[in-house]
This record gives C-alpha cells, structure tokens and sequence, in this order.
C-alpha cells in the first residue's frame, strides 16, 4: 500500500522538488551517484540475498560509500567513491592526472601554439569557421603536463581540472574494485569474485554509470545531432563523458572521414570524365554501330545466337569505370591509402599527449577476472594460482600459462572453427555461381524479349542480392559463436580478449564480404574454354564475360553489397535499440510482466531512467570498427571498379558519426571509461588491407580492363585510333564444330555457320584451329609484366611515405623531451624542499627537545637545593 501510493505520488508529479537534488545523487543531496547495482527485491532468492550482503560489505570494506533505493520492485543500491577511494586505486592504476602549473610550461606552450597559428592556418580556421565548435559550450582547455598520480606530490596536481579523476576516469576504478570483490565466504576462490559473476548469476540484474543529464543534453545537442553534420567533434568532452577508448573511435571515424574527401573528389571527377569522352570509347561505338556480328550462344541447347549490338547499353555504362583515368584513380587510392594511415598515426599520438596517455601501455592492464576464473578452475594451474600466508591468508596470483600445453588447443579449436565457417561461407558463394549459371540457361527457354538485358543487367543484381542475404545471415551467426570461441582462449587482459575476437571475426567477414567480388574480378570469363569444348562445373557452362568486360558487373555487385550492408547497419544500429528500448519502458511502466499494477517501474531520476536503456558491453565498439574497416576495403581493394565508391562511404560517415553519437547517447547506457592509447589491432589490419589492395588492384586492372590488350594491339597493329579493336578481340566459330549441338527451333539464326565469342584463339581455318595465336602470349606477359612493375613501384612509394611520415612528429617529440625535463626538475626541487622542511621541522623539535631538557635540569637542582635545605 505505501508502494502503491508512493508511486502515484511520483505519476502525478509531486515528486518534481523533492527528487532535484537526489536526482542523481544520494539522498542527502551532496555525494554523487557513481555507480548502480540493481536487483529484484521481491523474488530475491535466501542464497542470492547472502552473496548481496557479503558483497556489499567487502564493497563498503574497500571504503565505498553504498546506499539503498528500495521504493520499487526493483532495487537499487547507489555508490559513491570518496577521495581517498579514489587516490588509493589511481595510484595503483598508475593514472596520470595534470599538474599545477609549473615554472616554465609557459614558454613550451606558446612556442607550440606560435607553430601552429601560422598564416596558412589562420587563414583555414577564418574559412572553415563554420564548422568550428562552439567555444561557449566547449570552451578551449588550457593544456597541461601529466604525470602519474602519487599520494606523495597530492599538493602538485590540478584538482580542479576537468581532465583530474574525471566522470569517465572515476567509473572505470569503481568498476575495477566490483570486478575484484568476493561475494562467498570461507574457500575464496577466483569463481567467486567480480560483479559480472554476480550478473551473470541472476543475483543482481545489471551493474550500470549513470549519464550526467547536463552534459548528454550538450552533446545531444551539439554533437549527436543529424543537423551538426558539418561540425567538428568535442573530442575532450566525449573523452571526459565516455573515456579514451570512446573517444578514440569518435576521432579515428571523423578523421576517416575528412580524409575521404580528397579521394571522393578526385573519384567524381574520373566519373565525369567518362561522361565528357562518352562517346570517344571506339569499343562501345564499334558495338553499338555493328549490325551483323552475331555472338556464339551462351548455353548448350537451349541458348539462340545474339547479335553484338545488344550490349551497346552496357559496353557504354562499362567505359565509363574502364577508361584512360581507371589506372589513375587506382594509383591515387594506393598513395591515399598509406596517406590516411601514416597521418593518422601523427593525429592520434597529439590527441593521446593532450589526453595525459603518452607512454600508456597495456602491460599495466590487470588480468580479466574469467582468465584467474578459467586459471583456477584448471587442475593443473590451480596449485600455481593461489599463495597461502602464515596467517591462513590466500591470495591469487597471475601464473604463467604456458602456451603448447594449455593455450594451443583452445586456439587451435577457435581458428579451425573460423577456418569451417570460411569454407561454408565459400561454398555458399559457390553455390550462388551456380545459380548464376544455371539461370542463364533456364531463362532462355522462357524466350523474354529483352534477355540479353536480364543476363546483362537484371541477373547480375538479383544474384547480388541473394549474395548480400547470404552474407548478412552468416555474419550474424559466425559474429555471436566468435565471441563463445574466444571465451574459450586463455586471454589475459581486455587488451588480448579484443584482438584475438577482432582477428577471427575480420578474417572470417574478409572472405564473406569479399569472397564474390574476387570471383568476378579474377576468375569469371577467365576459363570458359572456347564453343568446341567448354569447361564445365557440374555440367554447367562457366560464366563468359560480356564483350566489354566483367568489370560492369563487378561494380553492380560492389555497390550492392556496400551499399546494403550499410543500410542493413543502420537498421540494426538505430531500429533494433530503439525498439527494444520502447519496449522495455513501456514494459515497466505499464507493468505486462506483473498481474499488479503496483509494480510497475516508474522511471523518477536517473538511475530508473537508465535502468530501461540497453546495457554497454566491454566489446561494443567492435561492431563500429568492423563496419567501417569492411567499409575501408571496398574502397581500396574494388574502388576502380566504382569510382563513386569513395563519395559512398563519406556521405554514409558522416551520417555513421551522428548516428553512433544517438546510440551511445540515448539508447546505451554509459559505458565504463577504458584506456588507450591507440586504436589496436585495427591499425595493423588496415596495413594488410592496403597491401593486398595493391597486388588486387594490379591484378583487377591486368585481367578485367582492356588496358594491357590495348595496348599490346596498338604495338603490335599499328593502330593506335583502335579502329579494329573490336574485331581483334573477338574470335571465329565454325558452327558445326560445336561441342553440343543448341536447339534452335524457329529461330532466325538456323542457318548460321559461323559465330563470334571473346577469345584469342585461332580461327577454323588456321593450321591450329582454336589455338592460342601468339598475340594472345603477348599480351599475357604484358599483363603479367604491368603487375610486377605497377606493385613494386606502388610498393616503394608507399615505403618511402611510411618513412618520410614518422608516427609522431618531430615537433611534438620535442615537446615531449622539453615536458619531461621540466616534470623531472620541478619533482627534484618539490622533493629537495619538501625534505629541507622535515629538516627544519627535525632541527625545530630537537631544539625545543633540548630547551625542555635544561628546564627540567634546572628545576631538579633547584628542588634538590630545597629539599636540602629543609633536612637541615
């Protein structure tokens, strides 16, 4: 009953004065909320309440301050962190806080900052000042030195900096200690510790960081805001609010995306310029002014001739990616590529110097509590895991697990797993090749007038549909096994935990999402055999090529596949949450899961707000980077087949930084601060990519352009207008040498005798018909010649970027050197006088020590003299 009307009380607003002040903080008004456990208080089970208690009190034992909400179903218990708290664990977390200003920083600082107000860059900040963040809601911060935090030099820190012990900075050593409380007494071992134990358990229902309603209204508006498109980040304010980790997939995805521009620039323009020379292609011309070439069938029986002048639509849409530019663009995006990384590199080592993480390396990263779990739980590692002291004491210890013995198999059993998923996802590529295949033939039996377009056109983009189903579907089920396969590692820390799932996931969606564009870019048309004797899979003929190339189709099926994948995203990333998250309010508010309708959860301050938003995993960000590093794949390994692909990805960025911004901001609940100092293994993948894309890209242009073949007929013809090209490409069929006979009917072509395919082959009259001519020998090495040269010079000018570009520039190197002298000369003098104060404070308490001494000295004489003097 007092439920009941407590919470009609809170319905109808009286609550609105007395929740201000507790609207995220305890209820005496004054220490903030930093942490919420949450639990249901009326189905809580005898054993489930015991592991609270004893929780709770190692928790309160540790010096945090606990304090409950039981007003509803739902339970709550609120956490602060005291200073001292707080000193204690960013000492032994090793966090570097920013000092006072000491003598001297001065003259660093405005020397950097004179180096960068140069005429050029003032000049660009006048320009681009629109896009520039409003300074009176994120004003500009005065930059500070570092240094890690020390008990010792308490008096040398900035406390009231934003960046000493923020939000972000404070949840993550609250969730340090949860992670590492025991919740059972007696035989303590590392099973029964940890707050994701608990949860896990069911005995509390999340553990969760309350958004600070202010600062996510500033972001909401400044930041996380569709309109704000244009607007530079507040990269300091998302690091305070989310941490380094958050904040450094902000600043890689918006620097991704400003450096898309030039690219996407100069692809449009290679676009255009297979507008404006249309109509000089002398291949497309040839074709769509050819009345009499009539092309050899393309399946056994059920098949008609064709003529040439059909594919006049698409030899036209082909010329526009297989021009004179195509080899350009492919060399700028290589050079890009390395561009974006290298600087990249020197953006993020300046963001992580401001954010005080210079020198931060994860080797200071505690082990996970499910490695000690794992670790304990193994018989043969258990006797190393633990130490008994005299006093009966155990504690945990970090044995080494040695890698053949015990690490090889899980990690053997997790890639062979990822290795049967890549071939399943092959052969449902292979499957929808079939298709392909088959379709082409059963379609002609239909006798569609226009299906030289359905063969051209129309099934090229359903079966890259069916491919992008195909794709997605796999992705989801591999995504959610690669996680239960790296549970099954031994991964020591966060760090190794993200990695090792980042590389099994990023290998297995390489050969999904790639897999089908690389058939068509080197295999397909490539060994189709010739009309007298075709190769075959399971009876079907191979799919050919159309006579100005596969590289049309291998731009359709690349803009389908990215294109879909990234709407498919956007569903799953915005619908999905936002969804579940209406679902679960109106769930609580309205009480479906309870016959009562005393108990329903009214949302009254934050943390009831919260409770309804979705959590934050450990490894969320994942998803984010994986969509974009796919995404940084097609461009670079296919992009020359699109050119336009480049301008896709920037106009999906920018919106993609928005929108993660929403999620994370109105759907998600906070997530626990993490360090970094760098993007991780993202990096190193990246590199790979554009590597492969290079060799891909020299391929792609020696097989599926009609660069080398022209170039080799030119020399050898005596051409150079390519008046002839046409002709010279295509070969000649006598139709009664055909290897199966096709069923014609009534078709117009019954009396042909000879037909054309593309091919270089000798004709039915030559010596050696159906052989290979020497041309086509020619133009092989040539092919075979441009790919060695275009990947080595490729190849040694991006070494030569990678070394002219240092990953930290020289400037802020010197700045570093110059920081350190100072910080160690300003400790040396602190420490120099603070010991000349205990000195002092020695000397001053020796002196008043031997004042007292002659004092009592005299007064001894003086009661002797007395005492004297009276006994006689």
């Amino acid at each position: 009953m007092l439920n009941c009307c407590l919470l009609r009380g809170l319905r109808s607003g009286d609550r609105r004065e007395e929740s201000a002040t507790t609207y995220r903080r305890f209820d005496d008004g004054k220490r903030s909320v930093d942490f919420v456990l949450a639990y249901n208080g009326e189905t809580q089970l005898e054993e489930h309440r015991r592991k609270c208690e004893i929780f709770e009190a190692n928790l309160q034992r540790e010096g945090l301050q606990l304090e409950h909400n039981k007003v509803q179903r739902v339970h709550f218990i609120k956490i602060h962190a005291p200073a001292e708290v707080l000193y204690r664990y960013a000492e032994i977390l090793k966090i570097k806080v920013p000092l006072k200003p000491i003598p001297g920083q001065d003259q660093i600082f405005a020397e950097s900052a004179h180096e960068f107000k140069t005429c050029f860059s003032r000049m660009c900040k006048s320009l681009f000042s629109s896009v520039q963040l409003n300074t009176a809601l994120f004003p500009e911060r005065e930059p500070r030195i570092h240094l890690e935090f020390s008990r010792n030099y308490l008096e040398l820190y900035d406390t009231e900096h934003p960046n000493f012990l923020d939000a972000s900075t404070r949840y993550s050593i609250i969730n340090f200690i949860l992670q590492r409380q025991r919740f059972v007494e007696g035989e303590e071992t590392a099973d029964n510790l940890g707050i994701e134990k608990l949860v896990q358990d069911g005995v509390y229902t999340c553990a969760y960081t309350l958004h600070d309603k202010d600062d996510r209204d500033r972001l909401l508006k400044e930041w996380a805001n569709i309109s704000k498109w244009k607007n530079l980040q507040p990269l300091d304010q998302i690091k305070d609010y989310f941490g380094a980790k958050v904040a450094l997939y902000f600043a890689w995805l918006g620097f991704y995306t400003q450096m898309l521009i030039p690219i996407s620039v100069f692809g449009v323009l290679c676009f255009l310029y297979g507008f404006i020379t249309w109509n000089s292609d002398p291949i497309s011309r040839d074709i769509c002014d050819d009345n009499g070439t009539i092309m050899c069938p393309q399946c056994d029986r059920s098949c008609d001739y064709w003529r040439l002048n059909e594919t006049c639509t698409s030899s036209k849409f082909n010329y526009l990616i297989d021009n004179n530019m195509t080899v350009v663009f492919a060399f700028s995006m290589a050079i890009w590529a390395v561009v974006y990384l290298e600087f990249w590199k020197r953006y993020s080592a300046g963001l992580v110097h401001r954010w005080g993480l210079t020198g931060f390396t994860h080797h200071v990263e505690h082990p996970r509590p499910q490695y000690l779990a794992r670790i304990s739980r193994t018989k043969r590692l258990a006797g190393k895991a633990y130490e008994q002291d005299q006093a009966g004491k155990r504690t945990i210890l970090d044995p080494d697990v040695p890698f053949w013995s015990f690490k090889f198999l899980p990690n053997f059993t997790s890639y062979s797993i990822m290795v049967l998923f890549i071939c399943i996802s092959v052969i449902a590529i292979a499957g929808i090749i079939i298709y392909r295949m088959a379709q082409r033939a059963s379609h002609s039996i239909l006798g569609s007038e226009n299906s030289m377009t359905f063969k051209v056109m129309i099934l090229p983009m359903t079966a890259g549909i069916i491919d992008l189903i195909v794709i997605s579907l796999l992705d989801m089920v591999y995504s959610s096994l690669a996680v239960k396969l790296t549970n099954y590692e031994y991964c020591r820390t966060q760090t190794e935990y993200d990695e090792s799932l980042t590389i099994k996931n990023y290998v297995f969606q390489f050969v999904n999402y790639y897999s089908s564009l690389f058939y068509i870019a080197f295999l397909k048309g490539k060994f189709v055999g010739y009309p007298a004797k075709y190769n075959r899979v399971l009876g079907f003929r191979q799919e050919e090529c159309n006579p100005g190339g596969c590289l049309m189709e291998l731009c359709m099926q690349l803009v389908i596949i990215m294109a879909g994948k990234q709407a498919v995203n956007a569903i799953v990333e915005m619908l999905i949450p936002y969804l579940m998250r209406t679902f679960k309010e109106l769930s609580y508010r309205h009480g479906w899961y309870k016959s009562h309708q005393d108990q329903r959860l009214v949302p009254y301050n934050q943390f009831t707000e919260d409770y309804n938003l979705l959590p934050a995993e450990n490894n969320s960000l994942y998803v984010e980077y994986l969509e974009m590093v796919v995404q940084f794949g097609f461009i670079t390994l296919f992009s020359l087949a699109f050119p336009l692909a480049p301008l896709l990805a920037l106009l999906n960025n920018v919106i993609e930084v928005r929108l993660d911004a929403i999620k994370m901001l109105r759907f998600l609940r906070r997530p626990v601060g993490m360090r970094a100092r760098d993007i991780g293994v993202w990096h190193s993948i990246m590199t790979v990519v554009t590597r492969i894309a290079v060799a891909s890209s020299a391929m792609i242009i020696a097989f599926s352009t009609n660069l080398i073949p022209k170039i080799v007929y030119a020399a050898s013809m005596g051409d150079p207008e390519l008046n002839n090209y046409l002709n010279f490409t295509l070969a000649v069929f006598n139709t009664k040498d055909f290897q199966v006979q096709p069923l014609l009917g009534g078709s117009q072509h019954v009396n042909e005798t000879v037909c054309r395919y593309t091919e270089f082959r000798n004709s039915p009259e030559d010596p050696h018909p159906y052989k290979r001519p020497m041309i086509y020998w020619k133009i092989l090495t040539g092919r075979l010649a441009f790919i060695v040269i275009y990947q080595n010079i490729i190849t040694m000018l991006q070494g030569i970027l990678r070394w002219a570009v240092p990953d930290v520039s020289g400037r802020l190197l010197k700045r570093i050197k110059r920081e350190n002298f100072l910080l160690r000369e300003h400790i040396i003098e602190y420490e120099k006088q603070h010991a000349m104060k205990l000195v002092q404070t020695e000397l001053n308490g020796q002196q008043k020590s031997e004042g007292e001494l002659r004092q009592r000295n005299n007064e001894t004489v003086i009661r002797s003299r007395d005492e004297a003097t009276s006994f006689v």
